[in-house]
């Protein structure tokens, strides 16, 4: 702050004031919305924290650095459009903000560019990293950092074992690990956990085909596709035997001798005895979930993804299940119908419905399990949040979730759960046919990738890992691709267009950043004289652009919070990254008067920076060559 402080002074501005959630050592807009609140307050006649909370950051530099709503001031007795025109004509020049422009109902601020490459460039290169990143958004009391941290639960991915790791799950584990970074980075204790598909009858049918089929050897080298292929093969056999069985019913014909030999029945019977704890069927459960998470796991670290917990529907006890339904009862919240006990959500809204929390046979579905597993985790873990990265397919299942927590009187939890949805990847399969497994198809990503890389046979040679790097693009191409339109928007799988270094991709926002790293190698210019560059050599209006847009890094971040969408980063990236491409003949570095290229050095260095940060809170691995 002492050197802040400094350079304000330096700037003829004695103090800023502090308001409530203004950190103006981590976000140097922030000082500029003191100062600009400071001073309209009293031509306005309003309060000053009122004009704080009101100023916000533009979608385009155009529309100025800050924007004032002036509706917002809740002025009587005159029309915004008019206020706007009085107020801007009345604001004075300042050192660190321009005549401010009236537009309609809105005023617009524009900084001066002097002092913001002296406030945005030193806090860049001094903060590295955590420039942008907030860490007192996780505190439970900003004012008390004793009071310690809030903690969150992310739930994401969550694959059945033994199924396709479908796009779905792909999803889930790109939004759920950019969820998870973006809450870390604002302080938060986060908790990412993946909670499995891992019991049901399924496993019945599973062991039994294990039994037929199984090959110890392909089991561990690769026990995901091998139980996939199992249960495949399962399936084949039973489907004739269900459809039979159906055809007999139908003409009313007794089907008891046939069900009671089915490979259903006998999965039924293999599942019913997992329940009640047999060992050899347990064993054989554990190890067919034990070497799955394995190797999930290598393919998780791909995506730089590491789970703090691997729970799934096994975790949930029958006894447990058991309380839930006993509550349920004695709250008058479920109620028998026909066998079933369900409860009727129509009287809170007709869109949810009336959902089944017990089968006619006594067994417990989904919805159950999930009602148990939320109150046992915030026992267990005390989260002051938790989110569900879930498609939105399961919307009324989590619908109903969180009001049936809700009637049973566990607003404690209800009010703290939230469900983060997505929309469908359509037309995803690889070059050799339909998708099954994630492997698949990062495989397939970084093979195309590898070809569109060889294609440049010099910048090809200089590459020291070629393998390494293909696959670390191919990686970026799937995860951009699936965070460049809104979660609830459905998007079109395209091999050829995520894979191109032209447009918005991966592989273009790597490009920049390795040509980021290769200027700094060029250059050769240590961090210590880039400390003591002389910033008001700056005077184009390529470095002034590049500055403001630097400058609204912490409010992107800030504001990605409230939208909990990937893209809000993404947009920013790629308009600092075309503002960046379009500098370079400009702002040129070889050539220039070493004072000069000192100053330009140090605004490229700040946006390696930020560009850095911003790829790796999406969860991308930021190449440099």
């Amino acid at each position: 702050m002492a050197e802040l402080s400094e350079i304000l002074l330096s700037l003829g501005i004695s103090k800023v004031s502090q308001f409530p959630n203004s950190f103006p050592e981590l976000n140097p807009v922030d000082i500029y919305r003191s100062h600009i609140a400071e001073t309209l307050a009293p031509i306005a006649g309003v309060d000053e924290k009122l004009v704080y909370q009101a100023l916000s950051w533009t979608a385009t530099l155009d529309q100025g650095d800050l924007s004032l709503p002036v509706a917002a001031m809740r002025v009587k007795g005159k029309k915004p459009t008019d206020l706007a025109i009085e107020w801007a004509e009345k604001y004075p020049e300042s050192p660190l903000v321009l005549k401010p422009v009236a537009s309609g109902a809105f005023i617009k601020f524009y900084f001066t560019p002097g002092p913001l490459y002296k406030l945005v460039v030193p806090t860049i290169l001094k903060i590295q990293n955590n420039y942008g990143l907030n860490p007192n958004n996780g505190l439970k009391d900003p004012s008390d950092p004793s009071k310690g941290r809030k903690r969150i639960i992310v739930e994401f991915s969550s694959p059945n074992i033994a199924k396709p790791f479908h796009a779905g799950h792909l999803r889930s584990t790109i939004i759920g690990g950019f969820l998870a970074n973006l809450y870390q980075s604002a302080g938060w204790d986060v908790i990412r956990m993946n909670y499995l598909g891992d019991w049901g009858k399924q496993y019945g049918l599973l062991a039994l085909a294990f039994e037929k089929f199984g090959d110890e050897e392909k089991l561990k080298e690769n026990p995901i596709g091998h139980l996939y292929e199992l249960y495949v093969e399962i399936n084949r056999l039973k489907t004739p035997e269900d459809e039979e069985i159906k055809a007999k019913k139908a003409l009313g014909e007794d089907t008891s001798e046939l069900e009671a030999k089915s490979l259903d029945e006998q999965a039924r019977k293999y599942f019913k005895s997992m329940e009640d704890g047999d060992e050899k069927a347990l064993l054989t459960w554990k190890r067919f979930r034990d070497l799955s998470i394995e190797r999930y796991k290598k393919t998780y670290a791909r995506l730089n993804i590491q789970f703090d917990n691997y729970s799934g529907e096994s975790q949930v006890s029958l006894e447990s299940m058991r309380e839930i339904a006993l509550i349920l009862k004695e709250k008058g919240v479920s109620e028998d119908s026909e066998g079933a006990v369900i409860v009727d959500l129509t009287k809170y809204s007709k869109k949810l419905g009336k959902a089944i929390v017990q089968r006619t046979d006594g067994t417990t579905l989904y919805l159950t399990r999930d009602i148990s597993e939320a109150i046992n985790r915030y026992e267990k873990f005390k989260f002051d949040k938790m989110i569900y990265v879930v498609a939105s397919q399961q919307d009324l299942h989590l619908a109903q979730l969180f009001k049936i927590l809700e009637a049973m009187g566990r607003k404690d939890v209800s009010e703290k759960v939230q469900h983060i949805n997505f929309g469908m990847v359509l037309g995803m399969s690889t070059r050799k046919g339909t998708v099954k497994f994630l492997d698949d198809i990062l495989k397939d990503v970084g093979d195309k990738m590898h070809e569109v890389m060889r294609a440049n046979d010099a910048k090809y040679q200089l590459i020291e890992n070629p393998d390494q790097v293909a696959d670390t693009l191919g990686i970026t191409s799937v995860m951009v691709q699936d965070m460049s339109g809104k979660r609830i928007n459905n998007y079109e799988f395209s091999i050829e267009r995520m894979t191109s270094f032209e447009g918005d991709t991966g592989p273009y926002l790597q490009y920049a950043h390795a040509r980021l790293c290769s200027i700094t190698r060029k250059a050769a210019i240590s961090a210590a004289e880039l400390e003591t560059a002389d910033l008001s050599l700056l005077t184009e209006t390529h470095a002034v652009n590049l500055a403001r847009m630097l400058a609204q890094w912490p409010d992107v971040v800030q504001n990605t919070l409230k939208t909990l969408e990937p893209i809000t980063v993404l947009i920013y990236l790629f308009k600092m990254t075309h503002m960046l491409s379009s500098s370079y003949d400009v702002l040129r570095i070889v050539g220039s008067e070493a004072e000069l290229a000192k100053a330009r050095m140090a605004l490229y260095e700040s946006a390696k920076i930020v560009l850095n940060t911003g790829m790796k809170l999406l969860g991308l691995t930021p190449v440099e060559r």
